[in-house]
């Protein structure tokens, strides 16, 4: 076995105590995907080095020992003028523009700062919200990178990046949000294996459980509407995308082959 592949995860915020009871922190819900997704022949094995940037303002002091950075999701909104957010965006763009072997990978909020960070805006959804399983319509490059025709994935935001920057590409839509997905290549071929950006608005880390709690949670505090949340939980049961296609795209991006 090769040496593991060294993973940087930029912890944007932590899971409310009553996901962590159960999950873990989102060190150990990202584990938990990616160990799930990682496949078995040739066999594999990853190290993941947490960085609290949110509160601690940590960062690698050698990025280039990672072969990625994967930007968590947070209950904080990627627009707001905040010390912790701003020098995110900074690092986020510059790692993009100078460590170009460095693969980031963004997740909702990671989603939305890599947005920023590649000149694009951050802005409220009008209050909408989407929660739950989703179903996504991938553009034929989606189709292509995630080897299938829609995508069904968690979602759990109401902000949104209204508009692909320029040096991105659109991967899917939703009626609620135009830009579920970006990518960026390398020079070269447009092929999995030479992604240097991949970003999803949903939430690939999220299980059924991690989301019902969420819905249950927020719908408490007023958070979502109770029109919101038992919409959610009527699609509770859709088919969750999250490991078997997008963990397995994130593992073919870091020079994984699937099985």
């Amino acid at each position: 076995m090769s040496s593991p592949i060294r993973i940087a995860v930029f912890l944007c915020d932590a899971p409310p105590p009553s996901v962590q009871a159960t999950e873990g922190d989102y060190t150990a819900i990202f584990n938990t995907l990616l160990r799930s997704a990682l496949p078995q022949s040739p066999p594999s094995d990853f190290v993941l080095d947490p960085y609290d940037v949110r509160n601690k303002l940590e960062y690698p002091e050698d990025v280039d020992a990672y072969a990625a950075i994967i930007l968590t999701g947070s209950a904080a909104s990627a627009y707001e003028n905040l010390e912790w957010i701003n020098r995110l965006v900074s690092y986020v763009a510059s790692v993009a523009q100078d460590k170009p072997l460095v693969k980031l990978i963004g997740i909702c909020f990671g989603h939305q700062i890599i947005g920023r960070a590649l000149g694009g805006d951050c802005v409220p959804n009008e209050g909408r919200w989407e929660v739950g399983v989703t179903e996504v319509e991938l553009t034929p490059l989606g189709q292509d990178l995630f080897g299938v025709p829609t995508l069904n994935i968690q979602e759990m935001h109401c902000d949104h990046v209204p508009a692909v920057p320029s040096n991105l590409e659109l991967l899917g839509s939703t009626p609620v949000a135009l830009n579920q997905g970006m990518v960026r290549f390398l020079p070269g071929p447009r092929s999995v294996e030479n992604v240097q950006i991949l970003t999803v608005q949903g939430h690939p880390e999220f299980t059924r459980r991690i989301v019902d709690v969420l819905v249950d949670t927020r719908e408490k505090t007023g958070v979502l509407s109770a029109k919101v949340a038992d919409d959610a939980r009527r699609r509770a049961g859709w088919r969750n995308d999250g490991v078997d296609v997008v963990g397995k795209t994130i593992w073919r991006v870091l020079g994984v082959p699937a099985s």
